[in-house]
């Protein structure tokens, strides 16, 4: 197998999915199901099934793509080997970012790390925090920024904090929430967490929830024209000051807070990439970009 192989059958295995893992290489999806063609026959095995939503992989396919995310694996360290004997801060940086923060924060963060170290080339994956944090913790990427606080016993650094509100496009109360239309989002697992853990320690009926969205921005696109009100990190609403925006509160009265972190071992700090990247976003205040 060539290297592209390798990415294709390391892509397909991540994703299940043949238009996803194309997306991720860049190529067309009728490129990537001929040159998965070609493997097959090269093998003379089946490596995957197709079914109504998705791929599974043959025994023989998964140990293929097992193979391949080694011989991926194996490249990198070399080539950060390579880099670091010549003391340069050059090669790929691989990056999880959690869906905000990819949005919001990670263009400008690039774009000024990209204008200092121009030989760095930047491959970011984004999802939500658990699957960042899922990647970071085995190792399929350098750093991953997540918004709330998951088990890890590496580096972290904090980035920010913000509040987590109720935002609303007419004035309210407190105790007029359980009557008022909620947009509802998706969201990550500890979110949906605090969230309800606030409310249930507050209200016995269940939220009026009149619209359920799967991103945040089209939650906050709700909000902003006058359909109802939801609960999300102040960031989220920030550039709209005609909003009645308060934050949530514990039963002491402190203010519920979502953090912000970038996770990373230790020991990649030895690669050149990584340590200048930890040491530029260290530098920078992150949540005023």
């Amino acid at each position: 197998m060539h290297f592209r192989d390798w990415e294709l059958l390391d892509s397909l295995y991540a994703t299940k999915n043949i238009t996803h893992a194309a997306q991720m290489l860049y190529v067309s999806q009728p490129t990537l199901t001929a040159r998965l063609k070609h493997l097959e026959e090269h093998y003379g095995i089946t490596i995957i099934n197709r079914k109504r939503r998705g791929v599974s992989f043959t025994p023989e396919g998964e140990q293929l793509a097992l193979h391949a995310g080694e011989e991926l694996r194996r490249q990198r360290e070399l080539e950060e080997t390579i880099n670091n004997m010549k003391n340069k801060v050059a090669g790929t940086l691989r990056v999880g970012v959690s869906n905000f923060f990819a949005k919001n924060k990670m263009p400008q963060l690039l774009r000024l790390f990209n204008e200092r170290y121009p030989d760095v080339e930047c491959r970011i994956v984004t999802g939500w925090s658990s699957e960042m944090h899922r990647l970071v913790l085995n190792h399929d990427v350098h750093l991953s920024f997540i918004k709330g606080d998951y088990p890890w016993q590496e580096q972290k650094e904090l980035l920010y904090e913000e509040e987590v509100s109720a935002a609303s496009p007419w004035p309210f109360t407190w105790e007029d929430l359980p009557e008022m239309p909620r947009i509802d989002y998706y969201t990550d697992e500890r979110m949906k967490q605090i969230v309800d853990h606030w409310w249930y320690s507050r209200y016995k009926k269940r939220p009026y929830i009149n619209i359920q969205v799967n991103q945040v921005d089209t939650c906050k696109e709700m909000v902003v024209n006058g359909l109802g009100y939801a609960l999300l990190a102040n960031l989220v609403v920030r550039p709209y000051p005609d909003l009645y925006v308060k934050p949530l509160k514990q039963m002491d009265g402190t203010p519920i807070l979502r953090k912000t972190w970038m996770y990373y071992h230790e020991d990649s700090l030895q690669t050149n990439i990584v340590k200048a990247f930890v040491e530029f976003v260290q530098g920078v205040d992150v949540k005023s970009l």
